[in-house]
């Protein structure tokens, strides 16, 4: 389970909206046969693993199949894997966990057992349900699974009071930042991060070997409510312009909405009630934005916001996870820009609680990753 644990993670970045799966065929004491999901629409782990045991001339019939998660059964972009592990005469199948899909949970064991296969699940269930924690939640309540990313200095600043950020972190830490967004469907940024840095919110995969491979398709998502993205900008005039999309609210100029819609998609969004004290304006409404990209196959976003959107979506819980870089530097500074902002919780019973910590270093850096404990919701009204 560990070997199907292991080809199910090179499929990070390249399956969505599908789980990343990997299965291991093991019969006599032997592997005979290996495989896992490379993308949406081709073919699932356990066929991956069927065919490539016959390549090696090794009947499958009567084997042991190992794969991370429980076999569909029901047609979709391809046929039921079910069918084909009866098929094959797999003997026994072991199951890392169950499908998350409340509409097809269980039934894959159900099948197979009829069928007079030995179901085993469970094994490594808790690695392999974290393994596709994104898609877990996105199946379950169709909104993606949000990560918010920050670098910052060990006082919490992202930035000088004159916007100076680069670089904060050394290069291992940024490597890590690009893998995080290697492995999500669309990354989040403010309008401020783009007039500030005009970052083109790219990335490049890297292979087994380390080397560059082409660039990711990554969609763009940028908050800007009243449309103040530069025509001039990276996310509007480079070869990824199409996947750009700016969020707009209904105060936006009209010219500026029509001037930018001609090189980008514009999403017009409903605004929130309560007004920002910052600029004196609606937020846009980010329940509603979650929504219909998690009904655009969006299931894992990355928000690198300042300080505004990483409070906006933390303090009012819309975020699953967080992955903060801290570098060994202390700015100071009134002015200095936070990495959390917002209007902050008013009591430590409010506070944004954090669980299943783990800590990493990164050259001279350090990684927190962490969920963030949902559970401070019940029964407390979270600030915009």
């Amino acid at each position: 389970m560990g070997l199907a644990l292991r080809l199910a993670r090179r499929g990070q970045g390249t399956t969505s909206p599908n789980p990343m799966v990997g299965a291991v065929l093991v019969k006599q004491g032997q592997i005979i046969g290996r495989g896992w999901h490379r993308r949406a629409g081709g073919p699932h782990a356990e066929i991956a693993a069927l065919r490539d045991a016959q390549k090696r001339g090794r009947p499958p019939r009567g084997a042991t199949l190992y794969i991370t998660l429980e076999p569909c059964c029901t047609q979709g972009r391809t046929p039921p894997c079910t069918d084909a592990i009866i098929a094959a005469g797999i003997r026994r199948v072991i199951i890392g966990t169950t499908d998350p899909n409340p509409k097809h949970a269980g039934r894959g064991f159900a099948v197979l057992r009829r069928a007079g296969v030995e179901v085993v699940h469970g094994i490594l269930g808790e690695a392999c349900a974290v393994l596709n924690e994104a898609f877990n939640h996105w199946i379950v309540h169709r909104t993606p699974f949000v990560i918010v990313k920050a670098a910052m200095t060990l006082d919490g600043k992202i930035a000088t009071a004159r916007g100076e950020s680069r670089w904060i972190t050394g290069e291992k830490a940024r490597a890590h930042g690009m893998k995080l967004r290697q492995g999500s469907d669309a990354i989040l940024v403010g309008i401020n991060t783009i007039l500030a840095d005009d970052s083109g919110l790219t990335v490049r995969r890297q292979n087994e070997a380390g080397r560059m491979k082409k660039e990711k398709i990554l969609r763009r998502i940028i908050l800007d409510s009243l449309a103040r993205t530069p025509l001039n900008a990276q996310v509007v005039n480079d070869k990824f312009a199409g996947w750009t999309t700016i969020v707009v609210s209904q105060q936006a100029p009209k010219t500026r909405v029509a001037a930018l819609a001609k090189r980008v998609n514009i999403l017009v969004a409903p605004t929130a009630k309560p007004l920002t004290p910052v600029t004196g304006h609606r937020s846009l409404d980010l329940k509603w934005l979650l929504k219909k990209l998690g009904s655009e196959n969006v299931t894992r976003l990355l928000v690198e916001g300042g300080g505004e959107v990483n409070a906006s979506f933390l303090l009012a819980g819309r975020a699953q996870r967080v992955a903060f870089f801290y570098a060994p530097k202390i700015l100071g500074g009134r002015a200095a820009r936070k990495a959390m902002a917002g209007e902050g919780a008013k009591s430590l019973g409010e506070a944004v609680k954090l669980c299943g910590v783990e800590w990493r270093q990164l050259g001279d850096d350090l990684l927190l990753t962490a969920r963030v404990d949902q559970t401070r919701l019940d029964g407390v009204t979270p600030h915009r």
